[in-house]
């Protein structure tokens, strides 16, 4: 049987998601240099896997204790945009299939945008439910974000089907519901619900600012900065006066009202 030449070995063992111990065996006895760095790169490749896996059990360990107490339902809560000067406060609420995990799932905010697209299909084909909540900038200013923050949440809750049986939600105790929640700190990076929640409504938020708000105010360049307050949007805001979506509740956005509000 003719040897396979490097590159042949390359694309079939690119091809395997494991090797067996005869097939490893086999490349091992392969003196070419070449083969020996191949296995050495698919061993550290299974090594990644390895490691991913255990994080990804690790930050399923809240779910694991709600489905032991008999918790079938369990979504995780999160939200996106309380600091912008412009624009809604979104959230979302997931329920994840207990036997399904999403390779990379993590805090919305160590992920790139290419990275948080990815997931977010990912999390949309596989999750049992997704439910999102929205509040606009004219309702921040009238209860305060952080009443808009729970509003938002008990938005999200309520689009979900079927509903959860519990809550695990990023650092707060959202008030007037009913639903067994948990709370924690840095939730995000500890439980894989509110890590694909807080991707959903950093995406969903994301994508309105980028479609709505900067086709209806583009002289604000929305769709560059996401409403927040960076040197960009200040500059903007000084020169224009704050618009319609603007948080006037929000000192910066205030110190330049007596401009005017754009139509």
């Amino acid at each position: 049987m003719k040897k396979k030449t490097i590159n042949e070995l390359k694309t079939w063992i690119n091809e395997q998601e494991r090797l067996s111990k005869e097939e490893i065996a086999m490349l091992q006895t392969d003196n070419r240099s070449g083969v020996q760095k191949l296995l050495l790169l698919y061993q550290r490749r299974i090594e990644k896997e390895v490691q991913e896996q255990k994080r990804l059990a690790k930050m399923y360990t809240y779910e694991r204790e709600k489905l032991n107490m008999g918790y079938r339902l369990i979504a995780g809560i999160d939200e996106a945009g309380r600091g912008p000067l412009a624009g809604p406060v979104v959230a979302a609420a997931v329920i994840l299939h207990p036997d399904q995990s999403i390779i990379g799932l993590n805090d919305s905010k160590k992920l790139s945008p290419e990275q948080r697209e990815k997931l977010r299909k990912e999390i949309e084909q596989s999750a049992i439910a997704i439910g999102v909540g929205m509040v606009d900038a004219s309702e921040i200013d009238r209860i305060n974000i952080l009443q808009a923050t729970y509003q938002a949440m008990r938005l999200a809750i309520q689009a979900c089907s079927p509903q959860p049986e519990c809550l695990l939600v990023d650092a707060v105790h959202i008030p007037a519901l009913e639903i067994e929640q948990t709370s924690l700190v840095k939730g995000d990076q500890l439980s894989q619900s509110i890590a694909a929640a807080s991707i959903i409504a950093k995406t969903t938020r994301d994508q309105w600012m980028c479609e709505q708000a900067a086709e209806a105010y583009p002289k604000y360049c929305f769709d560059q900065h996401m409403g927040y307050g960076t040197p960009l949007h200040l500059e903007l805001l000084k020169k224009y006066g704050p618009s319609p979506i603007h948080r006037y509740s929000f000192a910066p956005v205030r110190q330049y009202a007596q401009k005017g509000t754009p139509s």
